[in-house]
Parts: structure tokens; C-alpha cells; sequence
């Protein structure tokens, strides 16, 4: 694959550049590609994007560190911290004109929810679009130290018997995650019901912010948390808890965020949504390279975009797993992918497996034409036109990655969802 990204800006010398015309020229001269003159120019010089502190959030804070967005004729570019993807979404119903943001790193399945109204204020639909894909695994299922005698890793079966001993002595069971309907509700729901427990009846399902999650752990709200790093490796090494699995073993080479825009901003703005598109893959590469990884660390770190030590983001970012019960795992290919193996390709196939997942949860209804609204959210359109003006030449065959196998022995045919459902036998749809 061409590589597009090929040097660096120093922070120091991007504040010193206080002119928009004198930064673009200065960070075109650093990361050349010859890109920028092949685009057409951007129709607005600025967005304001949403982020949640978690590791997958990279790409949007790193185009900005590095001065992506300006290279491709968008120096205005505000990357904005969000509290929850509560918060994401209202956020993106307000969108940037009043006060609230255009686009953002968001859980892959919520600009499904949000284009149908499922989750906004009185169902009122948002017109989404999703332009990329941010990254593959490096989810995390913990647990409360509680349980570590269980021996609980992948099979969550062997919580069934400590469940239901807590549950006879009139304590909750509750299992926190991001977002209902998201992808860690979707990936701890999956988890516990390949072991047998029923995620809508034998546990309560809790939302929790992810920055918020090793807190609630450490008091005892939860038992049970999914969440993206570095909160998994956070609580490990903070002694709190440990992790079961990571979500890259319950499906390997699994998509996770991607990059999400009210649909009215893109569609007005075709050319400045492209150029972003740009800088985010650009980004994608340059947090793939393992060479990258504690600098990466080091800026994601600081106060304004995660505020948590380096290490914690580190380990699990090259694929050194400490899972906090006695296990600890070196170079285990679970790291989190952002560029290689079509990590940033928003393939459609992977959007059916979510809205699949939420028909199964009772989300959306059983007679859901799933492939006509992947068609009407997934631009993977744009993302070839802003790759071939990258230069990328390694591009996916086709919008399907195929069927999916899961670490259960479940296949999941894009073109026989049903077929998949039929399969499982514990969901909240008939």
C-alpha cells in the first residue's frame, strides 16, 4: 500500500505558525503527497467534530495534533470533547450551526439509530452519513475482582452460578456499557449470551460514559463493564478488576467506531466532508505504525484530549495484554487496527452485522430492509474518491467482507441476515 503520511510537525512549530495560508504550506511541505491539488477546494475552511476519550478516537485527535486538517484546506477543524455519546448525539442533533457538532467519532451503529429516530428526542429522525471506518477491536469486557475465582474469560458461562447466587441474596447484576444499541452493548450482550445468560433477563444493562467506568467499577455499581480502551487497561492497572476478553477475540479484525456526519453537512459541503476524510485516513496511517505508538501514547495522554497516564493507553495499543487475573500477553495481533487490513474502509457488510444485532435486541423491527438502509447511511462512495486521491491503490473488492465467523461458531451472512438470526437462540425478537 502507498504510504501518504511520511513525517512530522512539531507541535511547537505548528503554535508558532499562526496564520491559516502559512500552515497549510508549512504542513503540505512536511507531509507530501501531492493530494492536496487534486481535491477540489473545500467549500468551508472548518467543522466541528465530536470525541469520546477512547483510544479509537485517534485519528481525529491526531489529524489535528499533526495539522492533518489544514494540509487538506480545513485549518478550522475543531475536535470537541463530549461527556458521553448521550451527549454525541444531542450534540449532533443540534449539528455545528447551533452550537453542537457536524460530525464525529461515534459507535458504528448510532448513526443507524439516529437516522431512524430511534434514539432522538420524540423519534425524530437525523439524516446520517458515515464516511470511514476509525478502527478495528481493542474492546475490552472487565469484570469486579469479585469474580476473579470464577475463572471467567472468553466462556461467560462461568458467571452463571456467582450470578445467580448474588441474585438469590436480592443484589442486581448489572452490566455497564456505552450506549443501548451501541457496539458495547451489542459485544457484552453477545458475550454473555453465547454463555447462557440472558442479557434482558438474568442481568441489568447500565449506561455508563466510558472515562466514567473504572469510577463506578471501583465503588461497585457494576459487575460486568464493556468498554474501548484505555479504560480496560486503566482498571487493571489500578488493581480494581480484570478482563475476561478483549472484543478482537470474540470476532478478530472486528469493526468499531467509525466517522460519522449529519448528513445536510455533506451533502452541502461534498468536498470539505472528502477533505476531512483525507486527513482522518492519513491520521489512520500514521497511528498504525508500530514506531508511532508511544508518541501516540504521549499525546493522547494529555489533559485536553484523555487526561490519563501514557501507560495506560500504551500496552494495549501494541498488542501487550495484561488481562489483570494472572494472564499477561505479549505481541497477541489484538492490537487496534486503524489502517491495515482495510481497517478504515467502511465495508457494508459489517453495517448489516449491527442493525442484525439490534433486530435481534428488539431495536429495530424483525421486517427491517437492512440493505436498503446500509445504502442510505454508508458512503463508502466518498471514502474511494478521498482513497484514490490519496493514491491508495490497496482497495477492498468489493463493499462485503464476506461472511463472518464468530468466536462461538456463529456465521454471519451479510446476504442471509436472517438466516443468522435464526441461529441464536437467546434475543428479544421473535
Amino acid at each position: 500500500m502507498k504510504k501518504i503520511f511520511s513525517g512530522a510537525v512539531s507541535r511547537r512549530a505548528i503554535l508558532k505558525t499562526t496564520a491559516n495560508a502559512a500552515l497549510v504550506t508549512a504542513v503540505r511541505g512536511a507531509f507530501p503527497s501531492g493530494a492536496f491539488a487534486a481535491t477540489a477546494e473545500p467549500e468551508v475552511k472548518g467543522a466541528k467534530l465530536g470525541f469520546i476519550a477512547l483510544t479509537d478516537a485517534a485519528p481525529l485527535v491526531i489529524a489535528a495534533e499533526k495539522g492533518l486538517f489544514a494540509k487538506h484546506g480545513m485549518p478550522d477543524v475543531e475536535v470537541l470533547k463530549q461527556a458521553s455519546w448521550g451527549a454525541t448525539r444531542d450534540n449532533l442533533v443540534l449539528g455545528g450551526a447551533s452550537n453542537g457538532i457536524d460530525g464525529a467519532h461515534i459507535l458504528t451503529p448510532m448513526p443507524y439509530l439516529m437516522h431512524t429516530g430511534k434514539v432522538t428526542q420524540n423519534n425524530v429522525p437525523v439524516p446520517m452519513t458515515i464516511l470511514a471506518r476509525l478502527n478495528l477491536d481493542s474492546q475490552g469486557i472487565s469484570v469486579a475482582r469479585e469474580y476473579a475465582d470464577t475463572g471467567v474469560q472468553l466462556d461467560a458461562s462461568k458467571l452463571k452460578v456467582a450470578f445467580e447466587k448474588k441474585k438469590a441474596e436480592g443484589k442486581e447484576i448489572k452490566a455497564a456499557m456505552t450506549f443501548p444499541g451501541g457496539t458495547h452493548d451489542l459485544w457484552i450482550r453477545y458475550w454473555l449470551a453465547a454463555g447462557g445468560i440472558d442479557p434482558d433477563k438474568d442481568v441489568s444493562t447500565i449506561v455508563v460514559p466510558p472515562p466514567q467506568m473504572v469510577a463506578n467499577m471501583k465503588v461497585g455499581n457494576m459487575d460486568v463493564f464493556c468498554v474501548g480502551e484505555p479504560w480496560n487497561e486503566q482498571l487493571v492497572n489500578q488493581g480494581i478488576g480484570f478482563t475476561a476478553c478483549t472484543t478482537g477475540e470474540l470476532w478478530k479484525g472486528h469493526p468499531e467506531k467509525a466517522l460519522g456526519m449529519r448528513a445536510d453537512w455533506v451533502e452541502k459541503n461534498p468536498n470539505a466532508a472528502k477533505a476531512l476524510l483525507m486527513a482522518v485516513m492519513e491520521a489512520q496511517q500514521w497511528c498504525d505504525e508500530m514506531a508511532n505508538k508511544e508518541e501516540m501514547s504521549t499525546i493522547l495522554g494529555k489533559r485536553q484530549w484523555f487526561n490519563v497516564p501514557p501507560k495506560d493507553v500504551l500496552g494495549r495499543l501494541k498488542g501487550n495484554i495484561n488481562y489483570g487475573n494472572g494472564r499477561a500477553l505479549e505481541n497477541t495481533g489484538l492490537q487496534m487496527k486503524f489502517w491495515q487490513d482495510h481497517a478504515s474502509y467502511p465495508f457494508r457488510s459489517h453495517d448489516s452485522w449491527f442493525i442484525a444485532e439490534n433486530i435481534r435486541w428488539g431495536k429495530f423491527a424483525p421486517d427491517t430492509d437492512v440493505k436498503a438502509l446500509v445504502a442510505k447511511v454508508n458512503r463508502e462512495d466518498i471514502w474511494r474518491a478521498a482513497a484514490k486521491d490519496l493514491g491508495v491503490t490497496d482497495l477492498p473488492a468489493s463493499t462485503s467482507r464476506g461472511k463472518e465467523t464468530f468466536f462461538d461458531g456463529k456465521v454471519f451472512d451479510p446476504e442471509n441476515p436472517s438466516a443468522y438470526l435464526e441461529s441464536l437462540s437467546i434475543k428479544a425478537a421473535s
